[in-house]
């Protein structure tokens, strides 16, 4: 089973570019998955605004500051707590699809050696400043998350792969291609 995790500064695409890898390699007769590390934080984010009186009509719209400061403080109350439901997932799916591709377009820096450890490969998703302002004001996010949060650090590793995604959509989907060519190896 092949795992590829993409980390990157927010806006860079790294969601994007997980959708368009998901394309090319179903297309040439592969399985995906996506698992996200801060999927517990999606669903607390449900969970608070619900209780606030302002249930989210689109479950899909970040919080950025309410994501960093309950990731922040779900680390604080257990380093793990993330990582250890995202390891539950992958395991789940080792075992329901060994033939797919797993995918995490969320990887951030305080997680990565748990997503190493079990077996990911770091994908970089880069782009320049001004382009990732431009894509974060067009995704419609209830408010952005602090860039210079320690959840928002680059990681300090070595990537197995880096992809610029300082084009077009295309230019993005044939670097997708490539590397989806790559993993099918």
């Amino acid at each position: 089973m092949s795992k590829i995790a993409l980390y990157g500064k927010p806006g860079a695409g790294k969601s994007t570019f997980a959708s368009l890898l998901a394309d090319e390699l179903v297309k040439a007769g592969g399985e995906v998955a996506t698992v996200k590390v801060a999927a517990p934080l999606y669903q607390l984010q449900l969970i608070v605004y619900e209780m606030a009186g302002v249930p989210l009509v689109d479950p899909t719209r970040q919080d950025g500051r309410l994501l960093n400061f309950l990731g922040t403080e779900m680390r604080r109350i257990n380093p793990r707590s993330l990582t250890d439901v995202f390891a539950a997932r992958v395991q789940e799916l080792e075992r329901t699809r060994p033939e797919a591709l797993l995918v995490c377009d969320d990887l951030r820096g305080p997680d990565v050696d748990a997503v190493t450890a079990l077996g990911f490969r770091l994908v970089e998703i880069s782009a320049p400043a001004e382009v990732r302002a431009l894509r974060k004001a067009g995704r419609g996010d209830l408010t952005a998350g602090d860039e210079q949060h320690p959840t928002e650090a680059q990681p300090l590793v070595n990537a197995w792969r880096r992809v610029r995604n300082a084009g077009s959509l295309e230019d993005l989907r044939g670097e997708a291609a490539l590397l989806a060519g790559q993993v099918l190896r």
